[in-house]
């Protein structure tokens, strides 16, 4: 097993006696479902249905002090604290940002020999492991206990590219990017099926018609590691863009219609004249649209 310090990533706290229903009327993930020792994936969305910022959630034991713990990109971490203070009105709700004192810890490749209580399986995709919110200075210590080599971030990097699942300011942008063209819906990030939440008409909107003709998808690079935001070409047509990658591993953001139509014209993909491939063609399907009874 094998164990990585993120240190890309932080945590905010969200507790009181209302924080449940708070968060639960404002993000994509059903809150009701959290509990501590699992975690769900979400974000939190503007009303126009574009991701702000998406995070894992899971609920502190009443040891650490209960509430709601958000693994979430460190560089937004104040942006949302102070986001779900504007929106708490009178709320019985505190929010703190602990990304000075607390961080996250990524295993993958194994089972924890045991599982430290702030630990969650990581609800995207179970090839991304286990996700444990420590301070940094814990890391060697936890990643002993749990059994797994401790390794550098960029190994998790590939794990996370190799899994499918986009990092925003890479694979897209923030406030510029809907949900199901992050794959959130395939990704456990979307409850569809829970009360309203900021954002909602538009995501269900696109789930019922399916009208997401962008999604991030997995390619495979021929010896060489283009730059993020580097044009993917299908002939002389731009039909994405290239977002982070490992080694011959890496995503982008496709248009998944025009993708689809240049393979089956046998029209190769390159990205600095420089040839890819979509590493599992079924992901160009664009699913059926839902019709009501």
């Amino acid at each position: 097993m094998k164990a990585a310090f993120l240190p890309d990533r932080g945590v905010i706290k969200v507790s009181g006696e209302d924080a449940r229903n708070f968060l639960n009327g404002l993000v994509t993930t059903d809150v009701d479902l959290v509990r501590p020792g699992l975690g769900r994936f979400g974000a939190l969305l503007t009303p126009q249905g574009k991701i702000i910022v998406d995070f894992l959630i899971t609920e502190a034991p009443a040891g650490h002090g209960g509430g709601f713990l958000l693994d979430v990109s460190r560089a937004l971490a104040q942006g949302l604290a102070d986001k779900l203070k504007f929106y708490k009105l009178r709320a019985k709700v505190t929010v703190e940002n602990l990304s000075d004192s607390m961080g996250v810890l990524a295993a993958w490749d194994g089972e924890p020999a045991m599982k430290p209580e702030l630990a969650f399986a990581d609800p995207r995709n179970e090839t991304l492991g286990w996700r444990i919110l420590i301070p940094e200075e814990l890391k060697q210590k936890v990643a002993d206990v749990i059994g797994a080599e401790l390794v550098d971030s960029e190994a998790y990097e590939l794990q996370r590219i190799v899994s499918g699942a986009p990092r925003g300011g890479l694979d897209f942008m923030y406030s510029d990017a809907f949900p199901h063209e992050t794959n959130m819906d395939r990704l456990n990030g979307v409850d569809f099926d829970k009360g309203c939440y900021v954002g909602q008409e538009v995501v269900s909107r696109m789930q019922h018609r399916g009208t997401a003709r962008t999604r991030t998808v997995k390619i495979i690079l021929e010896d060489f590691s283009p730059e993020v935001g580097l044009p993917v070409m299908a002939g002389d047509k731009q039909i994405g863009t290239i977002g982070s990658t490992s080694g011959q591993y890496g995503l982008a953001l496709l248009r998944v219609d025009r993708a689809a139509e240049a393979l089956e014209a046998g029209t190769k993909l390159t990205a600095g004249g420089l040839p890819l491939r979509v590493a599992s063609p079924d992901e160009l399907r664009l699913p059926p649209k839902q019709t009501v009874a």
